[in-house]
């Protein structure tokens, strides 16, 4: 093996192990999840304490280390989601020519924070930093049908669920029937329940720990979307989703 291939070898072992201590503590536990020897995961360990990735919890365990957390602190402190998102809702909007939104969730309501116009002779009455409701957008079904149905109920008990137009849900009961059907397809559809004339679709985005975090949509008006293409969109709108996750870390 050459020196390189001895040294990339070498990065991807302490990797590993600098990874597993994410979840693990005991020598034992990061040997076995990382398929390294002891002696090998010891070794790492060592160096890693030296730098400072890791630290020694005074119990023959070991914790990622003070410049582990202010690496991370720092990484975190740059991440852009839109940014980090933005390949991901070029293509979407790119593939459907319809406008693209991409909100996150802030309490019991979500932000949108990028919007990319659709190839449309129109454009859809939102903006960035305009804040929506969960219980009547494609983007906040998607987002509580993440949530448990307690969550929901609370959610729905705070902001009262005010009508937007005639077709919107108003019922906690009904509302958390629908988010079933929700969970079963992936995708939400608002269908001129916030604003009269428009149909969205909308999918959950998620974060590093798995929890949900916003979620993207696709906008146009209604007679440019009918019901028929609405599950090959719905997918679409998933795929995207599931990109944008893992552009933010979610396992």
């Amino acid at each position: 093996m050459t020196a390189n291939g001895s040294a990339g070898n070498a990065i991807e072992k302490a990797l590993s192990v600098l990874e597993a201590l994410a979840d693990h503590e005991r020598i034992t536990d990061l040997a076995e999840t990382t398929g390294l020897p002891k002696s090998t995961v010891h070794r790492i360990l060592q160096s890693l304490v030296g730098h400072g990735f890791a630290t020694s919890d005074g119990n023959g365990g070991y914790l990622p280390g003070p410049r582990a957390l202010t690496l991370s602190g720092k990484i975190m402190h740059r991440l852009d989601p839109a940014r980090l998102a933005s390949p991901a809702l070029n293509a979407l909007r790119d593939r459907t020519g319809y406008t693209v939104h991409l909100a996150l969730r802030n309490g019991d309501e979500a932000v949108y924070v990028e919007k990319l116009t659709g190839h449309k002779p129109y454009e859809m009455p939102s903006r960035i930093g305009q804040s929506l409701l969960l219980h009547s957008t494609a983007i906040g079904k998607a987002i509580l049908a993440a949530l448990s149905d307690e969550e929901v109920a609370a959610i729905c008990r705070r902001t009262g669920m005010p009508r937007r137009s005639p077709h919107t849900m108003t019922s906690p009961t009904d509302l958390i029937a629908h988010l079933a059907e929700i969970r079963h397809h992936g995708y939400a559809i608002d269908d001129e329940e916030d604003v009269e004339g428009l149909r969205c679709i909308g999918a959950a985005v998620t974060g590093n720990h798995g929890q949900v975090v916003g979620a993207v949509s696709i906008s146009t008006l209604v007679h440019e979307l009918p019901p028929r293409e609405t599950r090959l969109m719905g997918t679409e709108v998933l795929t995207t989703a599931r990109e944008i996750s893992l552009a933010l870390g979610a396992p």
